[in-house]
């Protein structure tokens, strides 16, 4: 049955994970994450399905142990925030590249370097764009809400299984330590199927099966790759998701924001309307793939568009190329872990495109 509890964001994802029938976590403490590590040390769900929690010895351990079960065609899941998440790249990429499903998820905080513990948007690019090697991508699902990062950790995995590919759950701070309601989803069982691709040995006349990324003919890595690129156009072409919030009347600006930022500028949002501003909010779900079409269809009907992001603008990127010059696009954020307010957003939206 499912079940509706007051949790706080990073222990409502760990139980998701339990839910979801994970195999396996491997982990290592960092805030303003560490409460999913502590959460599932304290749940012992090894003792109710059988799953694995591990403390690694460091963040590199943790991601070439996901590698590891992922490669075993088992459930796996970790967890970071920002600096950790930057010493797991070299092995996501060969993930990516060995094209086996995971769950990554991203407690963002403030950069760069060791920054601060308050949460930040700052690591979008590296999630979206590829923060290691070679050409690849990461599914990327935004929640704004902590009933998002429960659900998101489910459909992260199918996702996952279905492509073939890592999936990354790109939170932050606000979202990981918040209190809300959630109902939860009934206990999923673990995987007992075994898939023709996953690692095993000779048995019964069946050859084995190898897990690697590694390609030292040329030729064989171009046809990797051109395997990847398709597979990312079909993940584009089948995975976006989106919510809008009064962007089916007519409007005259629009503001995108993903994640907590777009809670914030629905405030905004609001507190705009009251004053007779005519404004929507559109809110990615899927940071990659990004829905450029649904964003371009709305610049059409609006005198500029406002990017709301707690970094520098690094989304604000992507708007502008959902746009293609159809109206004007500027960008607020406040970043290094400063949260912005919603009568800043009404501010900068009033000074950037109504008086701008």
């Amino acid at each position: 049955m499912k079940e509706l509890k007051l949790m706080k964001g990073n222990e409502a994802l760990a139980e998701a994970s339990i839910r979801a029938g994970a195999d396996a976590y491997f982990g290592y403490p960092i805030t303003p994450q560490s409460e999913v590590i502590e959460y599932l040390m304290f749940k012992q769900p090894e003792k109710i399905t059988g799953m694995v929690v591990l403390q690694a010895e460091s963040e590199v351990s943790a991601i070439n142990m996901v590698y590891g079960a992922a490669a075993c065609g088992k459930r796996v899941l970790t967890t970071s925030s920002s600096p950790g998440i930057s010493l797991m790249q070299e092995a996501i990429s060969y993930i990516a590249g060995a094209e086996l499903p995971c769950v990554l998820a991203n407690v963002v905080r403030g950069g760069p370097g060791l920054g601060t513990i308050q949460p930040s948007q700052s690591d979008y690019f590296q999630s979206v764009k590829g923060g290691g090697h070679g050409d690849y991508k990461l599914i990327t699902l935004a929640p704004a809400t902590v009933q998002e990062s429960v659900d998101y950790v489910k459909l992260g995995f199918e996702l996952a299984f279905k492509y073939r590919n890592p999936v990354m759950i790109l939170t932050d701070g606000i979202i990981g330590q918040m209190m809300e309601k959630v109902e939860l989803f009934e206990q999923q069982p673990r995987i007992t199927e075994q898939f023709d691709w996953a690692t095993k040995g000779k048995v019964r006349g069946k050859d084995h099966v190898i897990v690697t990324s590694l390609m030292l003919q040329s030729e064989e890595q171009e046809k990797v790759n051109l395997r990847l690129q398709a597979k990312y156009r079909e993940v584009e072409k089948n995975e976006i998701r989106y919510v809008t919030y009064n962007c089916d009347e007519e409007i005259d600006y629009l503001m995108v924001a993903f994640g907590s930022c777009a809670r914030i500028s629905q405030k905004a949002m609001e507190l705009a309307r009251a004053k007779g501003i005519k404004v929507g909010l559109f809110r990615p779900q899927t940071l990659y793939p990004y829905p450029y079409e649904a964003i371009n269809k709305l610049a059409s009907k609006v005198k500029g568009i406002l990017t709301v992001e707690m970094n520098a603008g690094q989304m604000v990127e992507d708007v502008k190329l959902a746009v293609n010059g159809k109206t004007k696009v500027e960008f607020y954020g406040r970043f290094g872990g400063m949260i912005p307010a919603p009568d800043e957003i009404l501010n900068a939206l009033e000074t950037k495109l109504i008086g701008g």
